[in-house]
């Protein structure tokens, strides 16, 4: 593989600047967007006043620890355009992500949001070792998701030619790897895996193309996964994070030259690690959940949201900002599968709406051909009548159309579902954790 790590003077100033500058930034910026929610979003107003805080309490960094933490239900009871914090004539863009209820939550940016967005998500291409001038072909999803826009703008703005291609049709993905030479990919880990068993089905070396870097994120991946890839197609493969509640891809990245965890870019998001039970923050170097105050949004700033994945967080290396570990799980119940968040909840609701079926179920989550696979076991109502193959494909296609991953559906007899005496057993993931 190409030494790909970028020069020092390629670098920008705060990525190498000291501790305490960084810390002094972030103290005013932190400051300003406290200031802007309190006066701007009313949800944030009151949730500080009944927890009888206000932004003029923030002397140090600190003193965040006083201020109330926002969730996923926040942002569902203020849907769609409750959190907004400058008119919405101001928002330029919306995205979404899926949640529980069915409702999305929903995010906003303004043009200088959307600028400091393509501007991070460039930064971690240049870590990953990207250059202006290389081709990068997209293939994340674009619309809604944040994934296809977010890695676009970012590409453009360091100076990439940009292969807009998105999600499937993996045959033609292959074909255009091949015609146009790409030096970059963006998509998620499990797809790329699918990518690599095209070229095997078409015959053709994956050494011999042109991919110097795969940029991989929007779902947990293993560091055998990451050894796989890199063999096989003699490439770089380097890890993305981000969530949409913060901005999209381009919250943290991993540097090319080390892979030794993802420096999160601290001048724009703040990071805390809780203990996710008691909600105390933790010091670094403590595994717990990971929580994110943004510093520069306009449009949705967000206070102390928690992500629900456990991490910790460790000192710099390759940059001075601070490195966070690959995520190992998550406090709450949420699946990614395919990139997209499915919560069992989600499912419930759906097989509650179909005519016979019990509300007894587990989902089985396998990765058996590269991609993830999702089954639903699930049984039919007591009593009989009920015709089990039209209920699976009842079911099915209600999961793929509100939820947007397509899923076997299993109808097995009453009482076919595993009993528990306490909490209920409703996932069983059996894909590979190395």
């Amino acid at each position: 593989m190409l030494d790909l790590t970028p020069r020092r003077q390629d670098l920008d100033p705060i990525e190498i600047a000291s501790r305490d500058e960084i810390a002094a930034m972030q103290l005013i910026r932190l400051q300003r967007t406290l200031r802007h929610v309190y006066d701007n979003v009313p949800h944030y107003w009151k949730k500080f006043d009944a927890a009888g805080v206000h932004p003029d309490d923030l002397g140090s960094l600190d003193d965040l620890a006083k201020f109330p933490f926002t969730t996923k239900a926040d942002l569902r009871e203020n849907y769609p355009f409750g959190m907004f914090a400058v008119p919405r004539e101001q928002v330029v863009r919306v995205h979404a992500s899926s949640g529980t209820t069915g409702k999305p939550t929903v995010v906003g940016y303004t043009l200088r949001d959307v600028d400091m967005w393509a501007e991070v998500v460039a930064r971690s291409i240049r870590a990953s070792g990207g250059r202006p001038g290389m081709k990068v072909h997209v293939s994340y999803g674009y619309g809604l998701f944040t994934g296809g826009l977010g890695a676009h703008y970012g590409a453009e703005w360091l100076g990439c030619t940009v292969i807009p291609v998105s999600g499937g049709m993996t045959e033609r993905q292959v074909q255009l790897i091949c015609d146009f030479a790409p030096d970059i990919i963006m998509v998620t880990p499990s797809y790329m895996l699918a990518i690599l068993d095209e070229f095997r089905r078409q015959g053709i070396d994956p050494r011999e193309c042109s991919m110097k870097v795969g940029i991989f994120g929007a779902e947990p991946w293993t560091n055998a996964m990451r050894q796989e890839i890199e063999q096989a197609f003699d490439m770089h493969a380097v890890d993305i994070y981000g969530l949409s509640e913060v901005i999209g891809p381009g919250v943290a990245n991993e540097c090319v030259e080390t892979k030794d965890g993802l420096h999160i870019w601290e001048d724009h998001f703040y990071p805390e690690i809780i203990d996710p039970e008691t909600g105390k923050v933790l010091p670094d170097g403590e595994k717990g959940e990971l929580v994110f105050t943004s510093l520069t949004k306009e449009a949705m700033p967000i206070i102390r949201y928690r992500t629900r994945d456990l991490t910790r967080l460790l000192p710099g290396t390759a940059r001075t900002m601070r490195r966070m570990e690959k995520v190992t799980g998550r406090s709450d119940d949420m699946m990614i599968v395919r990139g997209v968040n499915v919560f069992p909840t989600q499912i419930e609701e759906h097989i509650l709406k179909v005519k016979g079926l019990a509300p007894h179920y587990q989902i089985v989550l396998t990765r058996a051909h590269r991609l993830d696979e999702m089954e639903v076991l699930v049984e039919a109502g007591i009593g009989g009548g009920t015709d089990r193959e039209a209920a699976a494909a009842d079911l099915g296609h209600r999961i793929k159309s509100g939820i947007g991953i397509a899923a076997k559906v299993t109808v097995a007899e009453p009482g076919g579902i595993e009993r528990s005496q306490g909490k209920a057993r409703r996932v069983i993931d059996k894909r590979p954790r190395d």
